[in-house]
């Protein structure tokens, strides 16, 4: 009979079978446990519904255009302003009903966006696209002067086709419109130049 010597005691070929044939089992049911574990770390589509943060490629976005992405559910916004736009916010101040965004700030305009522009960074602006009024979307009217609807000193920005109410390319709504309030301003960070992200602002 054969013999393996583990430490000092003696163990016959039949028992060493055993105790392999126990300890691969033992890793196939260890590994078999671990996928369903490391699943767990996926984000479910009801965690993205629920709020998880999306990533924006902005690379290719140029002045003047904008691009919608979808967060819980919601229309977000990226707007890459041209110089012309950034300037007019200026001009419009007096017209507005909150131009510095302080009236619920909490709620609608982050720490980091509470300034003229609503944003990180002057060029890139970042809006949830619903009226603060009844929740409808509000079109583009990026185009300046007279327009059905608009004033004719008009400096671009949005108008909320349901009931009339106005906004600048900062999202800031006009005197006297139906709104209470500026567009929400949602949680967003730079990842870098390119990439942009929804959701989270750790980093802001």
């Amino acid at each position: 009979m054969s013999e393996t010597l583990v430490g000092t005691q003696p163990i016959d070929s039949s028992k060493r079978t055993w105790l392999i044939a126990s300890g691969c089992a033992g890793a196939v049911g260890g590994v078999a446990t671990a996928i369903p574990f490391v699943s767990t770390f996926q984000p479910s589509e009801r965690a993205k519904a629920a709020g998880a943060a999306v990533e924006v490629d902005i690379a290719g976005l140029k002045p003047g255009e904008k691009v919608t992405v979808e967060w819980r559910g919601k229309p977000v916004w990226v707007v890459r302003r041209t110089p012309e736009q950034l300037a007019a916010l200026g001009k419009v101040t007096d017209q507005l009903a909150d131009p510095e965004s302080k009236r619920k700030p909490d709620e609608f305009t982050p720490v980091y966006a509470r300034n003229e522009g609503r944003s990180i960074k002057p060029e890139f602006f970042v809006a949830v696209g619903i009226c603060t009024h009844l929740g409808c979307s509000p079109s583009d009217k990026f185009q300046t002067g007279a327009q059905p609807s608009l004033p004719d000193d008009w400096q671009g920005g949005f108008l909320c086709p349901c009931h009339g109410s106005t906004f600048d390319m900062a999202g800031r709504v006009f005197k006297n419109k139906p709104a209470p309030d500026n567009l929400e301003i949602p949680p967003h960070m730079y990842l870098s130049d390119s990439k942009l992200l929804i959701g989270e602002d750790k980093k802001a």
